[in-house]
C-alpha cells in the first residue's frame, strides 16, 4: 500500500477525533464557558450539521477541482477550524470553529475513498478504503479517549491544539506523498443528483440512517454528565471509559460488516436496531450501579456503530437500482444522514436534559431507534415486494 495513503488514514484519525472528543468534555466546556449542559451539546450538533451541509453541497460544488486541491483546501481547513477551538475566547467562536470543521469532515469522506482507489491497482480497492477508514475507528478506540483525557487534564483548550497538530501533519504528508495527476470521474449531472433527493426508495433508507443513529446520540451527547452525576464517575474516569466504548465500536463495526455480508442489510439491520434499542433502554436502569453502567455502554458501542456498514451497502445496493449514474452521490448522501440523526439526536437530548432527568435520554433514545426498526421492516417488505413483480 502506497505511502499517500497513510497520509489519508491520519486525516481520517484526526476527523474522527475532532468530531467524538466533544462527548467525553461537555461537561468540561460547559463549565469553563458558564454555558448549560444542553448549549454545550449544541457543540454536538451543529458540527454534525456543518458535516450534512458540507458532504453534499461542498461535493458538489468542487466536483470539477484537481482531487489534492480538494483534499490539501480540506485538511487546511480543517487545522484553521481547530485552531480557532483552541483559541476560542467565547461560546459563539467556539460553534464558528466546530462548523468550520465539520463542513472539512463532510467533504472529505466523500472524496476520500476516491482518492484511496486511485491510489492502488483495480484488486486493492477494497483495502484501500478500509484502510482509510481504518483512521476513524482507531479514532475511537485511541484518539477519543486520550483527547477526553488531555481535556480532562491540560484543559479543553489543549485537546483541540493537539488534533490541529494532527491535521497539519496529514496536510503535510497529503502534500508531499499524494500525486497531483489523479483521476477523477465526470461529476453526476444536477439532473441525476437530483433524482437521488427524490428516489422514495432511498429517502426512507436515509430516514433509516437518521433516526437510527440519531436514537443513540439522544443519550450518547451526555453520557459524560450521566456517568459523572448520575453513575458517580470522577471526571478523570472519563476518558478510560470512552475506550471502553472505543474498543466494542471497533468491534462492533466487523462484526455489523460481517453480519450484512451474511443475512443481507436488512435483516442484519433488524437485528442491530432491535438490541441497541433494548441495549439504551437497559441504560436508564443500569446508569445508576458503576458496574452495570460500563457493561452497559461495553455492549453499547458494539451496536451503535455496528449498522453503519449495512446501511452503506444498502444505500449502494439501492442506488444501483435506482439511480445508477448517481451512486457516490447517494453514499455521500447517506453520510449526510448519519450527521442529520447526529445533530437532531443532540438536540432531542439537550431539550430533555434541561426539562426531565439526565437518565430519560436512554428510554427516549431507544424510542426512536424502535422507530429505525420499523423503517427497516417498511423497506424490507418493499425490497419484497418489487422482486415479486419483477
Amino acid at each position: 500500500m502506497p505511502l499517500a495513503l497513510l497520509a489519508l488514514t491520519l486525516s481520517a484519525f484526526a476527523i474522527g477525533t475532532t468530531e467524538f472528543v466533544i462527548v467525553g468534555l461537555v461537561p468540561t466546556i460547559a463549565n469553563d464557558l458558564a454555558v448549560s449542559l444542553p448549549s454545550a451539546g449544541l457543540l454536538v450538533s451543529l458540527y454534525a450539521l456543518g458535516v450534512a451541509i458540507g458532504a453534499p453541497v461542498l461535493t458538489a460544488l468542487t466536483g470539477r477541482w484537481n482531487r489534492k486541491t480538494v483534499l490539501l483546501s480540506l485538511m487546511a481547513l480543517f487545522v484553521l477550524g481547530n485552531l480557532l477551538a483552541w483559541q476560542a475566547p467565547s461560546y459563539e467562536t467556539l460553534i464558528l470553529a466546530r462548523i468550520l470543521t465539520g463542513l472539512a469532515h463532510g467533504v472529505f469522506f466523500s472524496i476520500g475513498s476516491t482518492i484511496a482507489t486511485n491510489l492502488v491497482s483495480k484488486d486493492k480497492e477494497a483495502s484501500a478504503i478500509a484502510i482509510m477508514f481504518t483512521g476513524l475507528t482507531v479514532a475511537l478506540v485511541t484518539g477519543v479517549p486520550l483527547g477526553t483525557w488531555i481535556g480532562q487534564t491540560l484543559g479543553w483548550r489543549a485537546t483541540f491544539l493537539v488534533v490541529s497538530a494532527l491535521g497539519l501533519i496529514a496536510l503535510v504528508g497529503s502534500a508531499l506523498l499524494v500525486p497531483a495527476n489523479l483521476k477523477q470521474a465526470k461529476p453526476a449531472q444536477l439532473r441525476e443528483q437530483m433524482q437521488v433527493l427524490t428516489n422514495p426508495r432511498l429517502l426512507l433508507v436515509y430516514a433509516m440512517t437518521a433516526v437510527g443513529y440519531g436514537g443513540t446520540f439522544v443519550a450518547f451527547t451526555y453520557l459524560a454528565p450521566i456517568l459523572e452525576q448520575v453513575t458517580g464517575f470522577a471526571s478523570s474516569s472519563i476518558g478510560l471509559i470512552m475506550l471502553v466504548y472505543g474498543v466494542s465500536v471497533a468491534i462492533g463495526n466487523i462484526w455489523g460488516g460481517k453480519l450484512a455480508d451474511k443475512m443481507g442489510p436488512i435483516k442484519a439491520l433488524h437485528i442491530i436496531f432491535t438490541a441497541l434499542a433494548l441495549v439504551l433502554f437497559v441504560f436508564t436502569f443500569t446508569a445508576a450501579n458503576p458496574v452495570g453502567a460500563v457493561l452497559t455502554v461495553l455492549l453499547w458501542g458494539a451496536f451503535a456503530f455496528g449498522n453503519v456498514p449495512g446501511l452503506q451497502v444498502y444505500v449502494v445496493q439501492l442506488a444501483e437500482k435506482h439511480t445508477p449514474n448517481a451512486v457516490d452521490v447517494a453514499s455521500g448522501l447517506n453520510i449526510a444522514a448519519f450527521n442529520v440523526g447526529i445533530a437532531f439526536g443532540s438536540v432531542i437530548g439537550g431539550f430533555i436534559v434541561e426539562d426531565m432527568a439526565l437518565t430519560d435520554t436512554a428510554w427516549i433514545g431507544a424510542l426512536i431507534v424502535v422507530f429505525a426498526t420499523i423503517l427497516t421492516k417498511l423497506s424490507g417488505f418493499l425490497d419484497s415486494r418489487d422482486q415479486v413483480l419483477s
